[in-house]
């Protein structure tokens, strides 16, 4: 799981990395006095501290960081001199934090120092980074705890001190293994011991249902595991998701002597898979003789159907495993018993066919002269609808069984099932002599006519139309020879329009594709549905050697940047796929590395989205330009900050500046490397953007990288900005008035809320449509948001939108009763409670119309008026109405029910106002309140990144907008 490699140590070439070997501050002293950069970086962008801090050497570490070596540099597998240090139990991890080493950095895996040292069983160093806060619970990708790491590694001590501090003992990683499934893997039984006296659940099971038992059943060391678990209450019977037992998993791994622990413990002998295999049946399967006699002595069934009616002798059989098919025999097992398919096991060796295609498919001249001598069909179909010769044509390779049945009248030209002769049995599995035989009998012009439609196994490629397809794709250049030799046209294509010249470039058999060009195949052809080459074919699988053959026969002007369907050059296929050296084999010939596709990107935008940092420069050795802009004004800039491709963005950055002119920054909707970088949350990127010049000013759309940063929640990114541009960005607004506050409080993004309000943040902001970050969240029904607004922030509850609705009133409008009570906590003034909107009405009428039971209590008992009416009459028990008729109506009962004088309060409705919805214009309507939005429409989808001033976020066809194949 874990693996520490320190054989760089003696590699680093940097005088000041040679010194500090040395282990000579005086040396290190001087270096750094004439000017020697102490942040260098090697191949493996390691520094001089990682240096240090992995040697333990105290004064040069201070040396260092005083002269202003960076404490958290990240070397390329983001590992930090922390790192470093606690990987080596150095003594210098204090040092390194009392020098401001970040305790919770982590790596590419996000494996903290916590997690190295726990690993390596440094149990001094965890309990000093237990002392300065570091997380013990805290967890990597695969959300694997320092505890699963120790207890991986056999780390007693560790294990035992984490457990002192309370971790949880059954905490599942990414595959649901607990600490005991992993030590039960690595056959650690002193940790197993260990973690099963302190409570672990010895019948956990995993994502795919295996307990601890069915690992330590498995695993190459778990034969104590396995006793300890059995002996703490382990269930011997526990099937996994798939049907196995850990009796199923000793079968399958030959573990002989833990089948008797099991077996004597309570195991059911003859429990059946999900395909309905037992331990016996497995083993056979596997060969494992001694587990086969332990089983049959356990009273194991010989005779039970397993997969598809077979018993464990046809598996044994099948699989070639003679002394296990004598052990079954010896049990006394019938041979002749047929499977639910009436076959024996002599059948299930012939897959299914007669013993004439036995004796064909094994290439056995006597029993085939001995069968046909006796009468056997030389044509007769198996279930496949293969004769004996396809058999023979796919595995004779000194053809004598062939021969043989050639002379006997087999017939070539019979197809199976799927449309395939023999020819193209021989072609597939490149049986030159076969064919030069079946060639003397009949022309193969003749038959090569007939197809076939499932004889390649790829899932990507679509059967060949000819045996000539065949041997270019599985690199039968020999056979091909043969073939080549009977077909005029080499271009034959399958139903892709794909022709052998490209399935043996795609493949990248080199000798294939030499035979077919020195007999005339086209190279520049291009197939139906991609419009590719061959030359593109080599160039998407970097088969070099192919692309340097195709490019040297034919014009290279016209060849090396040749464009498919999409306008994409062999250049960018390779720059896609990462293959290096066809990169610098088609710049080499001259290929133009700023060709366009039919999207304006080029194959450095290629290298930027994929991140292959070898292939980008390459092309920055060949002068890419780096500020081409794509179709939506994007530049490879763009995409590597996108993707969070920090080396190739640094890369992309130093050939920018070596450039006369000022790069253009912003997208053509005003969106910058540094908006996408907070975008995503890539904070490599942003350190390393905010370093140059031209972005520490804000430029381009007014949703400002802030913005950006904290609507996803990128914390670290936002911190950043704030850092570097100062506090006052934290109060930028963006077309629409809206701060990063806004966008915080919409997303309910508690902690950059948080961070934004202690950078002085004003938390009444309001946008060009008068609302708050507290409007925002309510009306989004963010709770945690509100929370923090009303309660920390003291947001003034008593603004006002442009349609004077508050943060209740919103709050109410869109059902968020949660966000309305938390507000209503804080609600003591009555004239609040009452405040209307523009179109009169009060929040208990909007809370009413929303069914919001509980909120329509608090506001009651704070004095809300129920007869307070809105600009059509109603009041607030009006509002429940569904819609303006059943309004109405209710409105004349209740005036039934309930008469008043002229002076009362109640309102009545005179026929005009009853009939008023024959006016559309004064038509009373309880849908929706006029001045919000009635739909539960997004903060972003008014301002999505595909409009100006909106939310930069990428959809499904931003990048991958061409096809499958390209981004």
């Amino acid at each position: 799981m874990f693996n520490v490699d320190f054989s760089f140590l003696c590699m680093l070439q940097p005088p000041l990395v040679q010194a500090i070997f040395n282990g000579d501050p005086d040396e290190v002293r001087s270096l750094i006095f004439k000017k020697e950069d102490v942040n260098v970086q090697d191949a493996e962008k390691r520094t001089p501290l990682h240096a240090a801090a992995y040697l333990g050497d105290a004064e040069i570490i201070e040396l260092l960081i005083l002269s202003g070596a960076r404490v958290n540099a990240k070397d390329n597998k983001w590992l930090t001199p922390l790192h470093r240090a606690v990987a080596s139990c150095s003594e210098m991890v204090s040092l390194l934090l009392s020098r401001g080493a970040n305790i919770n950095a982590f790596d590419k895996k996000d494996r903290r120092a916590i997690h190295w040292a726990a690993y390596m069983g440094h149990i001094e160093v965890i309990k000093l980074l237990v002392a300065h806060g570091a997380e013990v619970t805290c967890k990597d990708k695969k959300a694997y705890t320092p505890l699963h790491a120790a207890a991986s590694s056999g780390m007693i001590s560790v294990v035992k001190y984490l457990l002192d501090l309370g971790v949880d003992i059954n905490e599942p990683n990414a595959y649901g293994n607990t600490p005991l499934h992993v030590a039960c893997y690595n056959g650690q039984d002193v940790v197993v011991n260990e973690l099963i006296d302190s409570g672990a659940n010895v019948n956990q099971v995993n994502e795919k249902g295996f307990t601890p038992l069915h690992f330590a059943a498995a695993s190459t060391h778990g034969a104590l595991c396995l006793e300890l678990l059995v002996s703490n209450g382990a269930e011997v019977n526990i099937k996994s998701k798939d049907g196995k037992t850990p009796l199923h998993m000793t079968a399958i791994h030959g573990r002989f002597s833990r089948s008797q622990t099991i077996i004597q413990n309570g195991a059911e002998i003859d429990c059946e898979d999900k395909n309905g295999n037992t331990p016996l049946h497995i083993a056979a399967r596997y060969g494992h003789e001694l587990l086969i006699n332990t089983l049959i002595t356990s009273g194991a069934d010989t005779a039970k159907r397993g997969i598809h009616g077979m018993f464990p002798l046809h598996l044994a059989a099948l699989s070639g495993f003679s002394d296990c098919c004598r052990k079954l025999l010896s049990s006394g097992f019938d041979i002749d018993t047929p499977d639910e398919f009436g076959r024996t096991c002599l059948h299930a060796a012939a897959a299914g066919g007669t013993p004439l295609h036995y004796a064909a498919a094994n290439c056995n001249y006597q029993c085939l002269f001995a069968l046909v001598g006796s009468g056997a069909s030389v044509n007769d179909l198996d279930e496949r609808g293969c004769t004996p010769l396809h058999y023979a044509a796919a595995s004779d390779t000194d053809g004598k069984c062939l021969e043989y049945l050639l002379r006997n009248d087999a017939n070539p030209g019979i197809r199976d099932k799927q449309g395939y002769n023999a020819v193209h049995y021989a072609a597939a599995y490149g049986h030159r002599l076969c064919l030069e035989l079946i060639a003397n009998e009949t022309p193969l012009d003749v038959l090569m006519e007939t197809s076939g439609t499932d004889m390649l196994n790829d899932s990507d490629n679509r059967a060949p139309v000819s045996p000539l397809h065949l041997a270019a794709y599985h690199g039968h250049h020999q056979a091909l020879e043969v073939l080549v030799q009977s077909l005029l046209d080499l271009d034959v294509r399958n139903n892709n329009g794909r022709t052998a010249l490209d399935l043996a470039a795609f493949k990248g058999h080199v000798e294939c594709v030499d035979v077919l060009i020195n007999q005339g195949a086209s190279i520049l052809v291009k197939d139906y549905v991609t419009k590719r080459t061959p030359i593109h074919a080599a160039a998407t699988n970097g088969h070099s050697e192919c692309l340097r053959l195709l490019i040297g026969n034919t014009d290279l002007y016209t060849a090396v940047d040749i464009q498919d369907g999409n306008g994409q050059t062999p250049l960018m296929l390779s720059v896609l796929n990462g293959h290096t050296d066809c990169v610098y084999s088609l710049l080499n010939k001259g290929s133009n590395a700023d060709a366009k596709d039919k999207w304006g990107r080029t194959a450095l935008h290629r290298g930027a989205v994929t991140g292959h940092e070898e292939c980008v420069e390459a092309l920055l050795q060949h002068n890419a330009n780096v500020l081409i802009q794509d179709c939506k004004g994007r530049t490879s800039l763009h995409l590597a900050a996108s993707c969070g491709h920090v080396g190739v963005l640094g890369a992309l950055l130093q050939a920018a500046s070596s450039m006369d002119i000022t790069p253009t920054t912003a997208d053509n909707h005003g969106y910058t490397p540094l908006h996408w970088a907070c975008y995503n949350g890539h904070d490599t990127c942003v350190e390393l953007l905010l370093e140059q010049e031209i972005f520490q000013k804000l430029e381009g759309n007014a949703f400002s990288p802030l913005h950006c940063a904290v609507i996803n929640d990128n914390e670290g990114s936002a911190e950043m900005l704030i850092d570097v541009l100062g506090a006052n960005i934290v109060n930028s607004t963006d077309g629409k008035g809206r701060a990063p506050l806004h966008a915080a409080a919409f997303t309910d993004h508690v902690e950059c809320l948080q961070l934004l309000l202690s950078h002085n943040a004003q938390v009444n902001a309001v946008d060009s449509a008068g609302k708050t970050p507290l409007m925002m969240a309510a009306e989004n029904g963010q709770t945690n948001a509100v929370e923090v607004l009303v309660s920390s922030a003291k947001a003034d509850l008593t603004l006002q939108d442009v349609n004077k609705n508050t943060a209740l009133h919103l709050g109410c409008s869109k059902g968020h009763e949660t966000s309305a009570l938390l507000i209503l906590e804080k609600i003591a003034d009555r004239n609040l409670i009452n405040a209307t909107n523009t179109s009169l009405q009060t929040p208990l009428h909007v809370a009413a119309r929303n069914g919001l039971t509980v909120v329509v209590q608090e506001l009651l008992s704070k004095g809300a008026s129920v007869l307070a009416v809105d600009e059509n009459g109603y009041t607030p028990a009006l509002a429940c109405a569904p819609n303006k008729d059943v309004a109405d109506c209710l409105a004349l009962i209740l005036a039934t029910m309930m008469p008043v004088s002229s002076s009362g309060t109640l309102p009545t409705l005179s026929f005009n106002a009853i009939n008023h919805y024959s006016n559309p214009s004064k038509t009373v309507c309880f849908e929706s309140l006029p001045i919000m939005r009635s739909d539960h429409s997004s903060f972003c989808s008014l301002n999505n990144i595909g409009r100006e001033d909106g939310y930069p976020y990428a959809e499904d066809d931003d990048l991958n907008d061409s096809d499958s194949e390209t981004y």
